[in-house]
């Protein structure tokens, strides 16, 4: 059997602890499939004193991330710390200037800065490793850099977070309002006691920049995704989405269009009876379409100790191996420069809501609105009448413009008797 692979790993949290507990309890059909064994030989993290549940008596413990890159008793740095900037990106550095590869789970890093990684990767000639920043057990990098790689990748769609997925299952199963489930996700550790990243969107947009690089073989700004969160889903509406057979979910979604890629997250609305509307609580879900390969549809657990150490360790397998793949699929100087399409040209169907007084006219001022927009109608929603009081009315639209909703919303909006700002959840076919 050839030498060990020998391994260190920066950040002993969830993730990084339960690599060393995978590669120990799983050390022998390890070292079978990688064809050698796969050891861990060097540490780093803030605190030596916590409590991990793993035995650290025998890699070297290094006090400072970055001197882990330097050690020469390890071939491969693995990164657990997380974030953009900091710590992760100086040891990202600092372990490709070594000429050492480099296996990450940080999604926030490879879609900020993961162009210049790999333009320094190939330079250096290391390898960038990173199944575990998206979507935690399932293995959907490796079936677009590998699996797909003979497909042009007309569309990504997903569910790329798992905490979303969870409060709005149990929003929807238990008829309850968001700041309700999000404080219970909060108290049973689903959801972090800042949950904006998750909430908001940005940790599933970070997600899908990586897809869509990997997808359609593009350099992808960050700045340039459209990215709403789920903060403003209110009971009212997955009620209304289920009368109408459809379930909200969070997606990112990035496709070709005649406009350029669109690359977006945000909630929508999904029929009940498509594959990725039955995929509940903290479970995520990728679809995929190639060009030869047709759809492809994947599901797993998306992130915590067991799913993301599996993948983390799927990597250090390939290089023990000798697998090595370009970061991107291909060489970086052979990516393409995305044209990003703006939101505002979007084709689609939307469900508006809106909160009105009940009083003679009203539906014929919005009505009157829409028709000057170009905007009609599939269906409409109203339950009951409350005169003088306010009123939800949900409108369905046929295919549309969505910069013609928008201007056809601010109009509405301003009437006297709506209430509130309209509420617009986007339609996808999936």
């Amino acid at each position: 059997m050839l030498k060990p692979l020998k391994v260190g790993i920066a950040g002993l949290g969830t993730v990084g602890a339960g690599v060393v507990k995978l590669l120990a309890a799983q050390a022998e059909l390890i070292a079978a499939r990688a064809g050698r064994p796969v050891v861990v030989t060097a540490v780093s993290a803030r605190d030596r004193t916590r409590e991990r549940g793993v035995k650290l008596d025998g890699p070297t413990w290094h006090d400072d991330a970055v001197a882990l890159a330097q050690d020469p008793d390890v071939d491969v740095v693995v990164e657990l710390i997380g974030g953009a900037e900091g710590k992760a990106k100086a040891l990202a550095q600092a372990a490709i200037a070594a000429g050492k590869d480099f296996v990450t789970a940080n999604k926030a890093l490879l879609a900020v800065h993961g162009a210049a990684l790999a333009r320094a990767a190939e330079a250096n000639r290391v390898t960038i490793a990173y199944e575990a920043a998206v979507a935690g057990g399932i293995p959907v990098v490796k079936a677009l850099r590998e699996g797909l790689a003979a497909n042009r990748v007309s569309r990504v769609a997903g569910i790329l977070n798992g905490t979303c997925n969870y409060i709005l299952t149990v929003m929807r199963e238990e008829k309850r309002d968001f700041a309700e489930v999000l404080a219970e996700a909060q108290a049973l550790g689903y959801a972090e006691a800042d949950p904006s990243f998750d909430i908001d969107g940005v940790d599933a947009a970070h997600k899908l920049a990586i897809l869509a690089g990997l997808a359609f073989g593009a350099r992808i700004g960050f700045e340039s995704l459209h990215i709403e969160g789920i903060r403003r889903v209110s009971a009212i509406d997955i009620a209304f989405a289920r009368e109408l057979g459809y379930r909200i979910k969070l997606l990112g979604i990035a496709e070709q269009t005649g406009a350029g890629i669109s690359l977006r997250v945000h909630p929508a609305m999904v029929p009940e009876r498509k594959p990725i509307a039955t995929v509940d609580g903290v479970f995520n879900a990728v679809l995929l379409e190639g060009d030869f390969s047709g759809p492809v549809f994947l599901r797993g657990r998306g992130a915590g100790e067991g799913p993301t150490a599996s993948a983390v360790v799927a990597d250090l397998i390939d290089l023990a191996r000798g697998i090595r793949v370009p970061v991107w699929g291909m060489a970086e100087s052979a990516l393409a420069q995305a044209h990003i399409a703006p939101i505002t040209e979007l084709n689609g169907a939307y469900f508006l809501r809106l909160s009105v007084v009940d009083q003679p006219g009203v539906l014929a001022d919005v009505t009157a609105i829409l028709r000057d927009h170009g905007i009609s109608l599939e269906s409409m929603l109203q339950h009951g009448r409350a005169p003088g009081e306010a009123v939800p009315i949900v409108l369905v639209t046929h295919e549309t413009h969505e910069a013609a909703v928008n201007a056809a919303l601010a109009r509405i909006a301003a009437l006297p008797a709506v209430l509130e700002p309209p509420a617009l959840i986007r339609i996808e076919p999936q």
